[in-house]
């Protein structure tokens, strides 16, 4: 063999292993989801489509080099939650997004190694889910959903909004608020501060709802507020008719009960959440572990006032209210 028809031989066996390589197609990644709410709720849906979004502005598209598996339902059945987990946990993921706080004490029970970003949680520390926000320390770290002390600003927009107020009961399922003491401790402060009486008004099922609306309506100018808790947002349509058939002026955490009907709201965006906890996806994705990514809080907030309900309610809205609000419904 004359040299030159020898060197290019060893070339082009060179480049094979190189062509092989590019051709080999990428590997697909696995994300895992659990979900709080059902998966027939159309906002729920919603704010798991955002995630999505992000991820493929990232670079992950569903189908392609990531496979999202999802499941649903999983706030207040034990059995469910747990059933959840464990299936997640045998399709050996590569990450695992977990929403509200009973779904992420499930997944961390079913595994310590798998990384798990989780959002709308109230209390991760207080909950054993992260050492501290700053130094997760484990294999888990995420997103609250908001200070524990927006109880007092709450308060302050039910004073502005219904002056006569003078008693004030929280409305929360404690199965599904753990950490309900996180924000009625300061919700009883706050209302001290205010001059107002402070009830915590516990639910234990969607019966019991109406009873609680009923004997909080018998006293004179009393009001509600409603704590970040998913039991009572897949009941939100019912509790919204309840506040206006008993006529109690209600401030809620989220946007989507002013938008139903619900008087006020004060909180985040959750799909802010879900936006932020695709960017920690990937980078837990390219490498990154979660005890390096600290828990944070948010820190953007919005206030929604439906004029059509204080029209029913009979209260008028200062000025000064509607301009500090974000969006105002007609």
């Amino acid at each position: 063999m004359r040299r030159r028809d020898f060197v290019s031989l060893i070339g082009s066996v060179a480049v094979w292993p190189l062509a092989l390589r590019a051709q080999q197609p990428e590997r697909v990644r696995r994300v895992g989801v659990l979900m709080a709410h059902a998966e027939s709720d159309p906002e729920f849906q919603q704010y798991l489509a955002t995630f999505r979004q992000e991820l493929q502005k990232l670079g992950w598209t569903d189908g392609r080099n990531i496979q999202i598996d999802s499941r649903w339902g999983a706030l207040d059945d034990a059995e469910l939650r747990k059933r959840s987990a464990n299936e997640l946990v045998a399709l050996q993921p590569d990450v695992i997004l977990t929403q509200n706080t009973p779904p992420t004490a499930s997944m961390l029970q079913e595994t310590h190694t798998i990384p798990i970003v989780f959002v709308i949680v109230a209390d991760p520390v207080g909950s054993g889910f992260v050492e501290s926000l700053a130094r997760p320390g484990g294999n888990a770290t995420g997103f609250t959903v908001m200070e524990p002390t927006i109880a007092s600003k709450w308060l302050e927009l039910l004073k502005e909004i219904a002056p006569g107020v003078n008693r004030v009961a929280v409305l929360f399922k404690p199965a599904t608020t753990p950490f309900a003491d996180t924000y009625l401790n300061p919700f009883k402060a706050a209302a001290a501060a205010f001059a107002l009486e402070a009830i915590a008004a516990p639910v234990h099922d969607a019966a019991e709802l109406e009873s609680v609306f009923a004997t909080q309506s018998r006293e004179p100018n009393t009001g509600l507020l409603v704590m970040p808790d998913g039991f009572l947002n897949v009941h939100r349509a019912e509790i919204i008719a309840l506040a206006a058939r008993y006529r109690l002026p209600t401030v809620y955490p989220w946007r989507f009960f002013a938008e139903l009907g619900g008087l006020i709201s004060y909180g985040n965006e959750q799909r802010d959440s879900f936006r932020l906890a695709a960017t920690y996806v990937d980078r837990i994705l390219k490498g990154e572990k979660p005890r390096e990514l600290p828990a944070q809080a948010p820190v953007k907030f919005e206030l929604i006032i439906n004029m059509k309900t204080a029209k029913a309610l009979g209260l008028n809205v200062p000025l000064q209210l509607q301009q500090l609000a974000d969006s105002i419904i007609e």
